[in-house]
């Protein structure tokens, strides 16, 4: 079956239970208008990491099919927009808005190329929530769909300032003259080459990490403790693995993802405990990554100057002890190099 049909070469359409209507009728606006906003948040999913929120976002796809099978078929009440729609949009905004302080002044869209996407879906849906209001008066609406169409506006707003907030460019790096970024270079080239010269090559040896590992077991063994000691290099693959003997089996996993987040958070496990907290800026960080990230301590970055080398995640006792463990190789990771 061709996808053109010819129907509509003359300027007119079908709905449900209405034939021949204008192209030019408000309906068959809104539904075009509906429909150039899911594709707007099509764009906007491609460029999302967020497993939580690209299901938010489909899920809104999917209703928004609804009010437009609801714009066509208006007396159907399986095309009403039911109240837990709205409600779930609602518990987002707040959700959003308590991990981060949202300005109180008219905002630029252009933070970031993800939330200028989103700015511009949030017009969309203005605009169809526009176009709604003029079919209510003429033909009349459901009145959930109204409520929720307000609403989504309401979440692609903040659901783009959030962007922006958690975004790793903020105002002061963006700043940064062309002559800070040439000395920044210049000051990475110089670590490069004495790391060069130390034979470290910007990434912690397979010597060197068992070496490392050796006196960590030593002081673990001291301490009366059972551990995995992991090493990762600086792009999260593991180097080496030591697994002591009586150490939990679940433990060489964690050890690895302890090793592999603080390379990939640029920080030890332990601080970003206290930044994973509800209402705290990376709260919700371990549902993302397919799980690698963990929030306990016990990972630390293993670094040349200012240069991260490598990762170290142990585990095997309570968080504190793990980053105790942890601590105790960073004091001797230059004796090891």
């Amino acid at each position: 079956m061709n996808i053109y049909t010819k129907n509509g070469d003359k300027g007119t359409t079908d709905l449900i239970r209405t034939k021949n209507v204008s192209k030019s009728d408000d309906r068959i606006g809104l539904v075009g208008t509906i429909d150039e906003l899911t594709s707007h948040l099509g764009v906007v999913k491609t460029m999302i990491h967020d497993g939580d929120v690209l299901q938010n976002l489909e899920n809104i796809q999917e209703t928004l099919i609804k009010v437009m099978a609801g714009v066509a078929d208006p007396f159907n009440r399986e095309y009403h927009i039911s109240d837990d729609k709205t409600e779930f949009l609602e518990k987002e905004i707040d959700r959003m808005e308590s991990l981060f302080e949202r300005p109180k002044k008219f905002i630029l869209p252009g933070g970031t190329r993800l939330s200028a996407e989103m700015d511009v879906a949030r017009t969309v849906a203005r605009r169809a929530e526009r176009a709604l209001a003029a079919v209510s008066v003429k033909f009349g609406a459901d009145a959930g769909t109204k409520k929720y169409m307000n609403r989504l506006a309401d979440y692609l707003y903040v659901l783009a300032r959030y962007t922006d907030a958690t975004s790793d460019v903020n105002a002061s790096e963006k700043g940064n003259t062309m002559e800070q970024n040439q000395s920044a270079a210049v000051s990475e080239a110089v670590v490069q080459e004495v790391m060069k010269r130390m034979g470290i090559q910007g990434k912690i040896t397979l010597d060197a990490a068992k070496r490392l590992i050796e006196k960590i077991e030593k002081e673990a063994v001291r301490q009366g403790k059972k551990a995995v000691i992991a090493v990762c290099g600086p792009d999260g693959n593991p180097i080496a693995v030591h697994v002591m003997d009586g150490a939990f089996l679940v433990s060489f996993d964690v050890a690895l993802k302890k090793a592999y987040t603080s390379v990939a958070v640029k920080m030890s496990t332990m601080e970003l405990s206290a930044l994973a907290q509800p209402g705290q800026t990376f709260y919700g960080v371990d549902k993302m990554d397919g799980g690698k990230i963990v929030i306990f301590g016990g990972g630390v970055p293993l670094k040349a100057g200012e240069t991260i080398i490598g990762g170290l995640g142990i585990s095997g006792g309570t968080g504190e002890e793990d980053h105790a463990l942890a601590e105790y190789g960073l004091s001797v990771l230059n004796e090891v190099l």
